[in-house]
């Protein structure tokens, strides 16, 4: 039977199901950038690296490796922009993803800014420092396009593999900046007290993304992360990790092992591309699987609700042609003219149940990005009332959870919560919020 001559209630049904469908089709094309995206950030890593260590020594060896990831970077650029291109932004449901999209548009440019940043990393116009923080600009936003993506993913299996997927390419990402951090600080033989905190900050904060990553990890990816945590890499570097933290300007050491710490670091950051290439695969496998159940659950419901009825037309009919028949002829609880409306109730009563598992599933996986979102918040604000430098805020919160003995999250929303009563009280007040 045709859908527009099923009833009503048949035809929202199977609507209902399409723009399930329809969610999941245009997740798919979110998906597979999220996968192009962690391969760019990984080479654009790579180019960071050696921008940083070819700028602090100027060796023609470190150029020529500098030259070719900045043309491997160039390739997985083309493979992004290609992907933001196929995306629609006035699509139905686009107007959810605004957040999105904004995202995209601020690495759009980033992107474009890109050839004058090589340049003049090569013309030896910036400081390794100076050269780190605009390949971290850039990462950074390309992380926030992921994190949106999993803030606007309708299937609770997708949202959590992008979930962990994040949060491992962020801890993958700050493990970046400490090589970066860690370069210059052997580079110059000691590490002074402004980067002996960078340095650990940057330490407790992959701690926190792989907490977050094993919490919600498959077996497969925890056991590959376990084989980077125990190999001898690992060591080496808790070790050179110990060193810089007992270095000083009196108590030096040879510039030289920034080379080893450059090199133990690039192996480890390798690794973890195995891990996180282990996810993205999952990514697409799980996205693939799901548009094929919705796929086949639509075609399931649109037979099964045609034959209900075309039961429930040929019943009237043969009523409505037989001059004995009678609706007193037929038991009230098995009529064949009950078995559409019970079989609709039936369907209606699966589908809202399913409906509501995957917006309990959804709630639960997206908590960690929520948090997140509340700690970014709170960061913002004390950057804005007190001028302090990302880091400094977060240093700020950190310290004053501590002291509180309250969850980082918890001191986050606090400070909100107290800034916003002071502005609802009275909105021309100057007074900074208490952290």
């Amino acid at each position: 039977m045709p859908e527009k001559k099923m009833p009503p209630a048949l035809r929202f049904m199977l609507a209902a199901r399409r723009c399930e469908l329809q969610g999941l089709e245009s997740l798919s094309v979110t998906c597979e950038l999220v996968t192009r995206i962690s391969q760019l950030v990984h080479q654009l890593q790579k180019e960071r690296g050696y921008s940083n260590i070819y700028l602090g020594n100027q060796s023609p060896h470190y150029l020529h490796q500098l030259d070719a990831h900045s043309a491997e970077s160039s390739l997985f650029e083309g493979q992004v922009h290609d992907c933001f291109m196929r995306m629609d932004p006035g699509q139905p449901g686009a107007a959810d993803r605004a957040r999105l999209f904004n995202r995209i548009a601020y690495v759009l440019h980033g992107m474009q800014e890109l050839a004058g940043l090589r340049r003049r990393i090569r013309a030896l116009e910036l400081t390794p420092r100076q050269a780190t923080q605009a390949f971290t600009r850039l990462i950074g936003g390309l992380l926030a396009v992921v994190f949106e993506a999993a803030d606007t993913a309708v299937d609770p299996g997708i949202t959590r593999v992008l979930v962990v997927l994040f949060n491992f390419m962020q801890g993958k990402e700050l493990a970046g900046q400490e090589r970066a951090a860690g370069v210059e600080g052997f580079s110059q033989g000691y590490f002074d007290s402004d980067l002996l905190q960078r340095m650990q900050q940057l330490e407790e904060g992959q701690e926190r993304c792989f907490e977050v990553f094993a919490e919600f990890a498959d077996d497969d990816a925890q056991a590959l992360w376990h084989r980077v945590c125990a190999g001898e890499t690992a060591a080496q570097l808790l070790s050179l990790r110990t060193m810089a933290r007992r270095t000083s300007a009196d108590a030096r050491v040879e510039p030289s092992l920034c080379e080893l710490w450059f090199e133990l670091n690039t192996r480890r950051i390798d690794a973890m591309k195995q891990v996180e290439a282990h996810l993205a695969a999952g990514l697409l496998e799980h996205c693939r699987r799901s548009i094929a159940q919705a796929h086949a659950d639509l075609d399931n419901h649109r037979t099964l609700l045609g034959r209900l009825a075309q039961m429930d037309a040929g019943s009237d009919q043969a009523l409505l042609f037989s001059v004995h028949s009678s609706t007193l002829d037929s038991a009230p609880q098995d009529a064949i003219g009950n078995h559409l409306a019970r079989s609709i109730l039936d369907l209606l009563h699966e589908q809202n149940q399913r409906l509501q598992r995957v917006s309990d599933e959804l709630k639960e996986t997206r908590e960690t990005l929520n948090e997140r979102k509340l700690i970014e918040r709170a960061k913002k604000l004390l950057m804005t009332q007190y001028q302090l430098s990302e880091d400094d805020a977060y240093t700020r919160l950190r310290q004053s959870a501590m002291e509180r003995g309250l969850r980082l999250v918890d001191v986050a929303q606090s400070l909100l919560a107290f800034a916003a009563r002071k502005a609802q009280d009275n909105p021309r007040s100057d007074k900074n919020p208490r952290a």
